[in-house]
């Protein structure tokens, strides 16, 4: 690394620099310009597509709009068809499996 010559300068609000100060505090560093010098060159943003996200839950309550007509049906006859259960089921278990790929990937996120 060569001479550090350069300046670089930025404003913040009060209540960005005290949470500046909390973070350093948390990581130990006592120094304002190693620690923003390390955020710049070393730290990492994260932009969310949450897009999935919405999708699940969308297909969540449609799932839960379904076992609540099922449930009414039981109740006003006394009976539900197995097909409509089955049914029910082999769509939970997607979104089962679509939820673990959301939390799968966002456990990858370094």
């Amino acid at each position: 690394m060569g001479v550090r010559n350069r300046d670089v300068h930025f404003l913040a609000s009060e209540e960005e620099v005290e949470r500046i100060h909390q973070k350093m505090g948390e990581m130990g560093v006592c120094s304002m310009g190693a620690y923003l010098r390390k955020m710049a060159l070393d730290g990492c943003c994260v932009r969310l597509d949450l897009e999935d996200v919405g999708e699940l839950v969308r297909l969540l309550r449609i799932c839960s709009n379904n076992l609540n007509q099922y449930a009414k049906k039981a109740n006003e006859t006394g009976s539900i068809y197995k097909a409509d259960i089955e049914d029910l089921q082999e769509r939970l278990d997607e979104l089962w499996e679509m939820g673990k790929g959301i939390l799968g990937r966002l456990a990858g996120i370094r």
